[in-house]
């Protein structure tokens, strides 16, 4: 480090130095593939007497802007939340286009593995089935998904659109291989044979043969499994942000809280800071205030859970993800470069054995 750059960081933390710094700088502009972030940067502006704005904008665009505007040498986003963990480690960081901070006085109470960069929420995708239509999840174990009577019946976003789902892949076989096989023993009654080839590519290759509906986002998934009056029913793959649309669009989306060898995966939403912003305190003081229950309480209410972990979900959240949140398939940071470097190699292997 600089001289003097370590006795700064060990001076104790102070908020309203950091907020009276902020106020002195030119308006933050904060960008993250939830509208939610709109109401978190006006909310913000409040609470703190400056100036905002949030836009809703894809992780792939706000990728994109990073770099564009680093090279350039005209940076305009200041912070951004993105739902691509990998691609903030493959394309981000290493680059140094983009830095992470992490509010010191709160470090302790996030998990160690993320830290380094600050990963501000976990989101879930869970299967997902009809309430109205059975009384019970269908299906108990993803190899169900692969037999004749699912062919053509399981809706979710396509995976060549949506990076996290190979990610999902790469974390399956790397952290959940064992699982997998284990999934398949217990619905098949003999063991997997692993020798060649993971559980994990087995039943991918076997899950995209057999036909899933596939569209250009969740709301897709969500109206095929969730409309009601069906008479057949969809399996569906997709955010617990969704289950807001019971409520709004009279959907009858429900958990399939048993399913092994998880009911889903969840997602790193990595919090990270353009290296060029000119609003350094400013931008600071927004992922402290994210990393607060009052910040991050409307992303709460679709199920997204803070890595504070005196940050819980709110109870009347729509989906009820929480209870099973120790049945999903955690995002490990540790391997999140891995998951980038394989990106590719997980879309051309389900673009080479999906079947329509």
């Amino acid at each position: 480090a600089a001289p003097g750059m370590a006795a700064a960081q060990e001076a104790p933390f102070d908020l309203e130095a950091l907020v009276a710094a902020a106020k002195a700088e030119p308006p933050l502009q904060i960008t993250d593939s939830t509208g939610k972030i709109v109401e978190m940067a006006d909310a913000f502006s409040a609470k703190y007497g400056l100036q905002a704005t949030g836009t809703k904008m894809k992780a792939e665009a706000q990728l994109e802007m990073f770099v564009r505007e680093a090279q350039a040498g005209n940076v305009q986003g200041d912070v951004s939340i993105l739902s691509d963990a990998p691609a903030a480690m493959g394309q981000l960081m290493p680059t140094g286009f983009a830095v992470s901070w992490v509010p010191p006085d709160l470090a302790d109470r996030i998990p160690e593995g993320y830290r380094d960069p600050l990963v501000v929420v976990t989101s879930a995708d869970v299967w997902t089935y009809n309430t109205e239509l059975y009384s019970e999840c269908p299906v108990s174990n993803v190899w169900e998904l692969t037999e004749p009577e699912w062919r053509g019946k399981v809706a979710m976003q396509d995976p060549l659109g949506k990076g996290a789902y190979a990610s999902w892949f790469n974390q399956m076989e790397m952290h959940g291989d064992a699982e997998m096989a284990a999934a398949y023993e217990a619905r098949y009654g003999k063991k997997l044979d692993t020798g060649t080839e993971s559980a994990t590519k087995q039943w991918v290759r076997a899950f995209a043969a057999n036909g899933p509906l596939l569209g250009s986002s969740d709301s897709n998934a969500a109206d095929a499994v969730g409309a009601p009056g069906q008479k057949e029913g969809f399996i569906g793959f997709m955010s617990s942000a969704k289950y807001r649309d019971n409520a709004d669009s009279g959907l009858k989306l429900g958990i399939c809280a048993t399913m092994q060898p998880w009911v889903g995966f969840t997602n790193a939403n990595v919090g990270v800071i353009a290296a060029g912003t000119d609003s350094p305190n400013a931008a600071k003081l927004f992922l402290h205030y994210a990393m607060t229950a009052e910040g991050i309480a409307p992303q709460a209410e679709d199920g997204k859970r803070s890595t504070n972990s005196d940050v819980g979900l709110p109870p009347d959240e729509p989906s009820g993800v929480e209870a099973v949140w120790d049945r999903l398939l955690t995002y490990d940071m540790s391997t999140a470069l891995d998951d980038w470097d394989t990106r590719q190699d997980w879309q051309d292997f389900w673009r080479l054995n999906y079947a329509r």
